[in-house]
């Protein structure tokens, strides 16, 4: 496994590249979210399995594999041994590579929405929930993210971060943000309208040797998120179909999404894309001012 770099770093999943968006809008969003990265003073460190082995700095020639081979393995922590052991690459969801990026000694992770509590067809929650939030649970990193994905049972969802200790930092706003669209019904534990305030609550979780991860939600800006409203159309009405039924439990999030996509078009891929860059880029300011602090470098 790769050592972290002395510059501060950003951890990144690859699971967007190979599952969210399609070549070469993949490829193209890779690029710019390291360059973001770097224009704010970190290092990205995009984390992903490579040929059975771990890499928490994926190099560009591994970045294009990610974004252009086909049956890439989606990971998670229950695969990740599989995918190692049987020497094959493996894109890194939101809980994989902030255990990995844990491990490598980076302490902020971007990313776009988190996993959360799904919903079946009638809305109701199910016993479906993403590893995400037993990892984020356990491994004291700060996730910029724009909040739970829109498509989820967000109220069983924010119960259950607060249920795990999850502590919901929102950035300039009250309101939880679910992924492209810029608010939900569900607020935050509390605001921070200035990455020192941030930094503050991240070094006081450290101090009392909190296990949970921090997670800072970020919205869209009004201009770009989508209405929470009409996402939550789409996704009700995609639970209706008779195709949904036959879903397997990790079938339902790439099946929501699509719906997503096909209903809103292109305003979806740039809300995503969006939302993408600047949790990049407010990232970044964060493990800078983190790194500045005196004891940065303690676990």
């Amino acid at each position: 496994m790769n050592s972290s770099s002395p510059t501060p770093a950003v951890a990144l999943e690859t699971t967007v590249l190979s599952h969210g968006l399609p070549f070469p809008a993949n490829q193209d969003l890779a690029t710019s979210i390291e360059s973001v990265v770097r224009e704010h003073g970190a290092q990205p460190h995009t984390v992903g399995v490579v040929d059975g082995r771990v890499s928490t700095a994926c190099t560009p020639s591994e970045i294009q594999r990610f974004c252009c081979e086909s049956g890439i393995e989606k990971v998670s922590i229950r695969n990740l041994p599989v995918v190692v052991a049987r020497k094959q690459m493996g894109a890194t969801t939101v809980a994989a590579t902030i255990r990995l990026a844990r491990q490598a000694g980076i302490r902020v992770m971007a990313t776009g929405g988190i996993g959360g509590v799904h919903q079946d067809r009638l809305g109701k929650p199910t016993f479906d929930e993403s590893a995400d939030l037993t990892e984020l649970s356990r491994c004291p990193v700060t996730v910029v993210c724009a909040g739970p994905k829109a498509i989820l049972h967000l109220e069983a969802t924010r119960e259950r971060m607060e249920t795990l200790g999850i502590t919901v930092v929102g950035w300039q706003t009250d309101s939880m943000p679910a992924f492209y669209c810029g608010r939900s019904n569900f607020a935050v534990d509390v605001r921070c309208d200035t990455i020192d305030e941030v930094a503050g609550i991240v070094a006081a979780r450290d101090a009392l040797d909190l296990p949970q991860a921090i997670v800072l939600a970020v919205p869209l800006p009004d201009e770009a998120a989508l209405p929470f409203e009409r996402v939550s159309e789409v996704v009700s009405n995609a639970l209706s179909m008779d195709t949904a039924g036959d879903l397997a439990p990790h079938e339902v999030t790439p099946f929501l999404l699509d719906a997503v996509r096909n209903e809103l078009g292109d305003q979806a891929l740039v809300a995503n894309v969006e939302l993408l860059k600047q949790n990049a880029a407010i990232a970044a300011q964060l493990a800078v001012h983190l790194a500045a602090l005196p004891d940065h470098g303690a676990d």
